[in-house]
């Protein structure tokens, strides 16, 4: 596969003869996938220009239409969900069964959106006065910003962008430079939806540029952007400046506390799955596992013979547990926390190398396990890749404090059979979304997904509070008394 793509504008392809061009590649053999231009700051202007002039029309497109459309490309993708989920794996790393459902969950989100487009619900209430009635309406914000990761290459872009359409938003959105190939299919399926021309709007490029440009410009009317702390604060500081709504989505520190009464085999179960599965790299992934003194041994006996017997290699074969890592940034980033937990103190039980032969091919690691004590980096800082911090504690209280001293609060789990002490999890948990007996990955798209600390600046996204991000509420009275009455005014 050796693609050229250009930019999405106003329902065009276009690719401008001068400008520079990148290369996305496949992370387990380092082979060109497609080809694509840096978009500079005149790119993204005409983009957000095609989609302020496409606003009005989409605006007034009645809601239930606009739900048809992303239904529609809801059914294209699930025609193409064995092509698209290849598509996932190849470019972003992660093994095939969790490609196929990164588009499964941008399946289930859109259609569960463009259901949204029958609602879009508003509230009724008294008036204190007599013969006059009052509501609440909600309306589109206007042109809507959306910036996304590479982790989730087409679930968090339909995430932002299946919520912002049914609103009647029109979009500029930049993909990651390094899954821009995903995107791009992500566009060519509402394009054959009927999506019109002007109201989804595709320029590639890096952040600094394209992204800036999106955040500054005064015709860009609101944000959402997912990817780390500190491009988030920058996102954030920026927007402000033009008093922009901005909704955040950053990172994760997860912790999975097991106690002595759990289903160990359950729970080792789940730290592979929320360790490992798509090599660490998502937000949500478990990075530490924090386990009661006296169930220790057994876990950690359990977890590296598992861990051991997890197959590394091309995320394309079904028989494969875990693909590389997503580029040579992450791998570089796995090796400097391999080194600091190492120089830290922390103890490696398993992993903390290349994975010998493969890495030649590919940015292949195995899957690694320290033993450390809570206040080391490695337990506090987002790696991203599939690094484990274990650490013991004698009870409940002493796992919680530990699970919560983080400036993350984004995803918690807690085995346990005590019905007590896992619903005293859940108002413990100082994070957006909790699990019990399961990992801290699953997320469901009609729930709200979120965090708390610095995961985010306090929104959620997907399930019913999606379309809030998206949409302004105004408040309507309709007076049909036939003379003027004066609210909290005395007569």
């Amino acid at each position: 596969m050796d693609e050229k793509y250009g930019f999405y504008i106003n329902g065009e392809w276009t690719r401008p003869a001068d400008r520079e061009t990148f290369e996305t590649k496949n992370p387990a053999t380092r082979e060109k996938l497609a080809e694509f231009p840096l978009g500079n700051e005149e790119d993204t202007r005409e983009a957000i220009e095609a989609a302020e002039d496409a606003f009005q029309d989409w605006k007034k497109t009645p809601a239930p239409e606009r739900g048809n459309i992303i239904l529609k490309a809801a059914q294209i993708m699930k025609e193409k969900k064995d092509e698209l989920g290849n598509l996932v794996s190849s470019e972003m790393g992660k093994i095939i069964e969790e490609g196929r459902g990164d588009v499964q969950e941008s399946i289930d989100f859109l259609e569960y959106i463009a259901g949204e487009g029958r609602r879009l619900l508003g509230e009724t209430t008294t008036s204190e006065l007599k013969n006059k009635f009052s509501m609440t309406v909600r309306q589109p914000i206007g042109v809507v910003g959306c910036i996304t990761p590479w982790n989730f290459p087409t679930a968090i872009p339909c995430w932002k962008i299946g919520a912002a359409l049914v609103s009647g938003n029109t979009i500029v959105f930049k993909p990651a430079s390094m899954t821009p190939l995903c995107a791009a299919k992500l566009i060519e399926c509402f394009e054959e939806a009927g999506l019109p021309e002007g109201v989804l709007n595709m320029v590639t490029g890096p952040g600094s540029v394209v992204g800036n440009e999106i955040v500054e410009n005064d015709h860009v009317d609101s944000i959402s952007f997912t990817g780390g702390v500190d491009a988030g604060v920058h996102v954030y500081r920026n927007a402000a400046n033009k008093l922009k709504p901005v909704e955040l989505e950053l990172g994760g520190k997860n912790p999975q506390i097991i106690m002595n009464d759990a289903n160990i085999n359950l729970a080792i179960e789940g730290i592979l799955f929320g360790a490992f599965g798509s090599q660490g790299q998502r937000c949500t992934a478990t990075s530490r596992l924090i386990v009661q003194d006296s169930v220790y041994d057994e876990v950690m006996e359990k977890l590296v013979k598992r861990t051991k017997d997890l197959s590394i290699g091309d995320p394309v074969d079904p028989k494969v547990d875990m693909g590389p890592l997503s580029s040579e940034q992450q791998l570089k980033t796995y090796l400097e926390y391999v080194e600091i937990g190492k120089e830290e103190g922390a103890e490696l039980i398993y992993g903390g190398e290349l994975d010998g032969e493969q890495y030649r091919d590919g940015y292949f690691v195995k899957p690694t396990i320290f033993e450390a004590e809570h206040g080391m980096r490695i337990t506090k800082e987002e790696i991203f890749a599939p690094v484990l911090s274990v650490m013991k504690v004698k009870d409940y209280d002493e796992a919680i404090r530990i699970a919560n001293d983080v400036e993350y609060g984004l995803s918690s789990s807690i085995y346990t059979r005590d019905v007590n002490k896992a619903f005293e999890a859940i108002d413990d948990f100082e994070t957006g979304i909790t699990y019990v007996n399961a990992p801290t990955i699953g997320a469901e798209v009609h729930l709200p997904f979120g965090g708390v600390k610095n995961t985010g600046n306090g929104g959620r996204e997907a399930g019913t509070t999606a379309i809030e991000e998206f949409t302004e509420i105004k408040t309507v009275f309709i007076d049909y008394s036939d003379k003027l009455q004066k609210a909290q005014i005395e007569e």
